[in-house]
């Protein structure tokens, strides 16, 4: 490693637009040092940072092996890869984009078959029937593995899936599958149904930390800014700023505000507007009570970043890597 501060990002398609647009956000523009057949790259005007353009799967193996700090990558690939992965990866923070689903699916003929229960049942008559333990065709072994035996099915063995693992049970390669869905359209255009409680995980990209990576004074440092900033944009978008004009003397009515809106008063007296902080899905009913409360005028201001001298992700990962 280059002693600076290593961060994974996906290298193309959907995964890396999506990753590129959450760091943007932030300020952080991703460079890349030789252009897009380049692997490696930074963020522009970021010293202390080195950026690795890897696909999603090298970037889990990447961080586990603790060749980079910190990585964009889907928590499916994280939990299908990396044995005991709590111990050596932190989960910092979802980001909102790659979301999908790790579902059992069975064909839609099979009618009565709904549940876990259901699918153990036909395990069993379809061994007592032909002798053959039940195929399930997947790409993800190990999730399969400890989703069926935390349901108790073990009357069943795993086709590896290197292709199109919906296409098994139609060309007759395995009874049923287990495989990442979005929408569901492929499962139906396939002639398959998700069982009613056969959803192994709800994986969207994340933001994940290598525990086992070598963290030095320098990379913790160059860390604790790059959340910082992360967070500060995080709060702006998710806050609105709420100046109100209040009349003379009355400041202190309005010290306290309902719980439901979630606001924090920043700034009052000498005659200034009060200053709230305010969810921006409940900046309009905050204006509408401020102004039931004999409020004159009301503004709302979005914001960029919102810097506080708390950093959630930070003080995360510095618990887990302690001093």
């Amino acid at each position: 490693m280059s002693g600076k501060l290593v961060v994974a990002v996906p290298s193309k398609g959907r995964l890396q637009e999506r990753a590129n647009a959450f760091f943007a956000r932030a300020g952080l523009r991703l460079r890349q040092e030789g252009g897009a057949r380049d692997y490696r790259g930074d963020f522009e005007g970021v010293d202390e940072v080195e950026i690795l353009f890897l696909s999603a799967a090298e970037i889990v193996t990447q961080l586990a092996a603790g060749h980079a700090h910190l990585g964009v990558t889907g928590e499916d690939l994280v939990r299908e890869t990396v044995a005991d992965a709590d111990r050596k990866l932190l989960l910092l923070a979802p980001l909102g984009f790659g979301n999908a689903d790790v579902v059992v699916a069975v064909p839609r003929a099979w009618i009565d078959v709904r549940s876990m229960a259901d699918l153990d049942d036909v395990a069993a008559a379809l061994r007592a029937r032909s002798g053959q333990r039940m195929r399930v065709a997947t790409k993800y072994v190990n999730l399969t593995r400890r989703f069926f035996g935390e349901h108790g099915l073990a009357d069943y063995r795993i086709v590896e899936s290197a292709g199109a693992t919906e296409g098994a049970p139609a060309s007759g390669a395995a009874e049923i599958i287990v495989d990442i869905t979005t929408s569901g359209s492929t499962l139906a255009a396939n002639a398959l149904k998700r069982l009613d409680d056969g959803t192994l995980l709800r994986s969207e990209a994340q933001l994940v930390a290598a525990l086992r990576a070598p963290w030095s004074a320098g990379n913790r440092d160059a860390a604790r800014s790059l959340l910082q900033r992360i967070t500060a944009e995080e709060r702006g978008r998710r806050l609105r700023e709420i100046r109100a004009d209040v009349p003379a003397g009355a400041g202190a009515a309005f010290a306290e505000v309902p719980e439901m809106f979630g606001a924090e008063l920043h700034e009052a007296g000498n005659g200034a507007p009060l200053r709230f902080f305010v969810p921006r899905e409940a900046a309009h009913g905050f204006c509408d009570w401020l102004i039931g409360k004999g409020v004159t005028t009301a503004t709302v201001q979005e914001l960029d970043f919102v810097y506080t001298a708390s950093n959630a992700l930070w003080e995360k990962l510095k618990s887990r890597l302690g001093e």
